[in-house]
């Protein structure tokens, strides 16, 4: 099916002249079909920006199709600032989703995803050239503009402080998908004494209301040279202008984005740390913010969590760092205690190992299986081991022994595990010995020297798996 072509049309209007652009707050538009055509392949999802490695586009789900209108509100990713989403309607009342809109040279180009029912020949017919179009973000799609409006106007609010109060540049910045914050690279860290100024001056300029404009040069296709500072012009951009953004008094900033017509009410939170990035040639840090429908979302979330967590601790939310801390200093204690005393009752059990009589030979052989549900039993296991050795070398080091130590928890299942430790005198025998317990129950392990441990999954039966371990260590001679 080949691209229907724009002669029942006018010319699409260029990016930086959309009505996204003239009006960031336009929810709906009328307007006419240039041209429709079956995309060539899916549109990825975008954040605005590339990576360093792009990865392959999935394969698409449904039919997907390439549609340039006259004007639209449904803003194609740049300047950093991530596609919009909305919704065409059809002169039939039938609605489509737009799932992505990227610039094609200066063209804005929607990416309908069709639903099942909808159909590929029914959508270019629909879509052919000078045919009526409704355009809308709809509900989701105003969210996301606002969302994104209001982290791209903060971006330039929170970089202009930075560089004009405290000489920091920003070398980049990330609209990162909601809810998380958004966040600036700097060249340096800044202090918390700075980070508080920072907030304290820009939301300061938000309470004087300082508005916001777009001034609009002609952009000159032979050399792209433009006055005032710049970002950079993509060398696919054609047709189009360049726009700048200004905050009154405050910055002018070359940007494509949608902007809110003010920073009223647009009240900025930096997070109070930095985190640095390390790269081979250079080191930056970025400082995160959040502001807008982020920043009600963030304290939302956060006074529901302090709220349900002094609820637990039985005192009031001023008071929780508090008795969060005690709770922490009691379990360090619990925790020591239980060290010690599992310490006490290795010294005890290894010393009851020792004391068992030998087999005939005088080699010490013998398996000892425990119901545990310790926190890691490995460890518990590995102490009694160590304890023993130490018994063995204070009465005879000459006495050769192999023990099998298994802890299983107290209520098992099929996905249950039990841990197995082998240790002795002789290296080859414990060796022999794993090899055996891998063989005959599965148990998944290894070990080197006088060690070796591993893992048994499922049920463990005495009867059975004890049986077992019992047979592997009646085939041992020494």
């Amino acid at each position: 099916m080949a691209a229907a072509t724009a002669t029942l049309s006018p010319p699409p209007i260029p990016v930086g002249l959309l009505a996204c652009q003239r009006d960031p707050l336009l929810r709906e538009l009328a307007t006419t079909a240039v041209s429709c055509r079956v995309s060539q392949s899916p549109a990825p999802p975008s954040n605005g920006r590339e990576g360093k490695k792009k990865k392959a586009a999935p394969a698409p789900t449904a039919p997907l199709l390439e549609v340039i209108l006259h004007d639209t509100i449904i803003f194609p990713e740049g300047g950093g600032q991530p596609s919009d989403v909305g919704i065409l309607t059809s002169s039939d009342g039938e609605q489509w989703d737009v799932v992505e809109a990227k610039r094609h040279g200066g063209h804005a180009v929607h990416y309908v995803r069709l639903k099942p029912k909808q159909n590929v020949d029914d959508a270019l017919r629909l879509f052919a050239p000078g045919a009526v179009v409704g355009v809308s973000l709809g509900e989701q799609g105003y969210k996301r503009r606002l969302d994104h409006a209001c982290m791209h106007t903060s971006q330039h609010l929170l970089s202009a402080v930075l560089e004009t109060r405290l000489n920091v540049e920003t070398l980049a910045w990330s609209l990162t998908a909601a809810p998380a914050p958004c966040y600036v690279e700097l060249a340096r860290g800044l202090t918390p004494e700075e980070i508080a100024y920072v907030q304290e001056e820009a939301n300061r300029l938000v309470f004087e209301g300082r508005s916001v404009h777009v001034e609009v040069e002609e952009l000159d296709p032979s050399v792209k040279v433009m006055s005032g500072p710049s970002v950079g012009i993509p060398s696919d951009y054609t047709g189009g202008v360049k726009r700048t953004v200004v905050i009154d008094g405050i910055d002018r900033n070359p940007c494509c984005g949608t902007h809110l017509p003010s920073i009223h009410n647009l009240q900025l939170f930096l997070l109070p740390n930095t985190e640095a990035l390390a790269r081979s040639t250079t080191t930056s840090v970025r400082l995160y913010f959040l502001a807008g429908p982020r920043l009600i979302a963030h304290l939302t979330s956060t006074h529901t969590l302090l709220t349900s967590t002094a609820g637990i601790m039985s005192c009031g939310a001023p008071q929780v760092p508090e008795r969060v801390q005690q709770v922490v200093d009691e379990r360090k204690k619990a925790t020591k205690r239980v060290e010690d005393l599992e310490a006490e009752l290795a010294a005890v059990l290894a010393d009851e190992i020792v004391s068992a009589p030998p087999r005939e030979g005088g080699a010490l052989v013998l398996h000892r299986h425990r119901t545990d549900d310790s926190a890691n039993p490995l460890t518990f296991l590995s102490a009694i081991s160590t304890a023993f050795v130490n018994k063995v070398t204070e009465k005879d080091s000459a006495k050769p022994y192999l023990v099998v130590l298994t802890s299983s928890p107290s209520a098992q299942a099929s996905t249950s595990t039990t841990v197995v430790l082998v240790f002795g005198s002789d290296d080859k025998k414990v060796k022999e010995a794993g090899d055996e317990l891998k063989a005959k129950l599965n148990v998944k392990g290894g070990g080197k020297g006088p060690r070796w441990s591993g893992k048994f999954s499922g049920v463990w039966k005495d009867a059975r798996e004890g049986a077992t371990v019992a047979s592997v260590l009646e085939s041992l001679t020494f």
